[in-house]
């Protein structure tokens, strides 16, 4: 598994969609963006438009801060200090410092550098916000932010920080830092330099930023909804996945098909449970090694739960990640600042940056990833095991006794979904005040995100070793074969992995079980036999 701050890679979909990703514009504007835009944004590095009708809306709102900022009668992060400061009247001609002081002082992270696309999410999502018009920030500072993105510059942004209230403040103030010209980033080559070369060679001029901007730049649960629409992404395409790995493993085992019928499924209606049926009968159609047991001979009556409940399992986790998605997708309409500009032109106070329950479905997800995870492993043990794998060698040795074959396979799983457990707990009920007692609730939104995403690394690793073990365990049926759809998948994996033999160095064959499954080359090496799967 990666550690904290590692790069995980992206999980695209085909190597034609990346580039009509890459190659698409994406259009921000008062509307919500899309979880798929900002993925495109974050990974794939689409351009970014600004609409030109949401940009003078923003000029609108600016116009009422500027009004605000003449008054005599103090106004929350415009005429005041913050947080726990907030009653501190601060006079005009300190007011810009006041914002660039709040943005230095902010940028307090600690810690491995935050994963490129994580930033780039983070940004983006913070631009959304900032295109609502509702947050009083002038429309140079939004076009600034659009063309740091475009430009591909990535300010450094650090694992440690963001206690996911009052936004993910931290992670959020070094990216405002860079937008000013100061502080780290790292050019689109991955090279680090200064931000204000970076600028300077991109022909960008740095922002002066004036009353409430500051402010407006890190008020938001941009990382923590950033990185959730990231899991999405990558949930999406291990869910579908793991569809593939039960199957190619209730094959391997000599199970049965028949207890993923549409009629028994549909007794239950649930609807995740639904699609990850019908992916198994699409996978395992027309298998010959599922006809050659269907016999009078077959004296089993039922299979274990790992094989005959993955439907039960995998459409629980896909109705968790909807109902992910569809908070993700509330979160993205929405315009988090605080004090924030209302459609009526007051400029109000409000809580809406507290990262509850985003951090509630990150917590959610890990849940579903370990428990996935689990069950994954448990069919990786039952085919290394002679008592319960019908007639395979035991660990699916070469030399029974001189080969130990996948033994140790099976450890790194286990090891991997004891972690996931952990990793499971959740972060959102933790809260440890801040700000001399003004913020003292906070969501944690940002741990959990950031566990979430380790948790799916791990996920794809487990599922990694089951398609490698249930793919050795296919050959080994020989001469029975596979399933067309199964098979597709043996064969792909050939080409990175050699087939039964007496043992050999295991652990790059298990990182290139990894990168197919993560890529998503085993999602289409079925899919270009069985069509879409759901």
């Amino acid at each position: 598994m990666t550690t904290a701050g590692a790069t995980t890679a992206p999980s695209p979909s085909t190597d034609a969609a990346n580039a009509e990703a890459a190659a698409a514009p994406v259009t921000l504007s008062a509307a919500a963006p899309t979880p798929d835009e900002v993925v495109a944004i974050a990974r794939r590095e689409a351009r970014i438009l600004l609409d030109p009708a949401s940009l003078r809306r923003v000029a609108a709102s600016r116009a009422i801060i500027t009004d605000l900022a003449d008054d005599s009668e103090p106004h929350y992060g415009i005429s005041t200090g913050f947080g726990a400061l907030a009653t501190t009247f601060i006079d005009p001609e300190r007011r810009a410092q006041l914002q660039r002081s709040l943005v230095r002082s902010h940028a307090a992270g600690s810690g491995p550098e935050v994963e490129r696309e994580v930033v780039r999410a983070l940004m983006t999502l913070r631009l959304s916000t900032l295109m609502t018009g509702r947050t009083g920030i002038r429309p140079v500072v939004v076009e600034t932010y659009a063309d740091v993105l475009n430009a591909g510059i990535t300010p450094i942004v650090h694992e440690y920080g963001s206690l996911g209230c009052s936004g993910d403040l931290a992670p959020l103030a070094h990216c405002a830092l860079a937008v000013m010209g100061e502080g780290p980033v790292r050019l689109r080559d991955g090279s680090l330099v200064d931000a204000a070369t970076a600028l300077a060679d991109a022909g960008i001029e740095p922002v002066r930023l004036q009353e409430k901007e500051g402010l407006a730049l890190i008020n938001g649960t941009d990382g923590m909804l950033g990185q959730l629409a990231l899991a999405v992404d990558d949930l999406r395409l291990l869910l579908s996945t793991v569809d593939i790995s039960a199957a190619m493993s209730v094959e391997a085992l000599l199970g049965t098909d028949a207890v993923f019928a549409a009629d028994l499924q549909a007794l239950r209606p649930q609807a995740g449970q639904a699609v990850s049926a019908a992916n198994l009968r699409a996978i395992l159609d027309g298998s010959p090694i599922m006809a050659s047991h269907r016999t009078a001979d077959c004296t089993r009556v039922q299979d274990a739960y790992s094989l005959r409940c993955a439907p039960q399992v995998h459409g629980g986790a896909r109705d968790t990640l909807d109902h992910a998605l569809l908070v993700a997708s509330r979160e993205l309409a929405s315009a988090v600042d605080n004090p924030v500009v209302t459609l009526d032109g007051r400029v109000e106070s409000n809580g809406n940056f507290h990262g509850a329950p985003v951090a509630y479905v990150l917590d959610f997800l890990a849940i579903v990833v370990a428990d996935v995870a689990s069950m994954s492993e448990r069919r990786i043990d039952r085919m290394l095991d002679p008592s319960r794998n019908h007639g395979l060698p035991p660990f699916l040795a070469h030399e029974v006794g001189v080969d130990s074959g996948l033994m140790i396979a099976q450890y790194t799983a286990a090891g991997i979904v004891s972690e996931l457990k952990r990793l499971a707990a959740p972060a959102s009920v933790d809260s440890i005040p801040s700000s001399a007692m003004q913020e003292d609730h906070v969501s944690m939104g940002w741990a959990s995100a950031r566990k979430l995403r380790r948790a799916i690394d791990g996920l794809t690793r487990v599922v990694a070793v089951e398609v490698m073990t249930a793919a050795r365990a296919l050959d080994l049926r020989a001469p029975l074969t596979p399933a067309e759809a199964t098979g597709a998948v043996v064969s792909l994996l050939r080409e990175s992995v050699e087939g039964p033999g007496p043992d050999r160095f295991l652990a790059p064959e298990i990182e290139a079980a990894t990168e197919a499954v993560r890529s998503g080359a085993v999602l289409r090496a079925v899919e270009n036999v069985t069509g879409r799967l759901r």
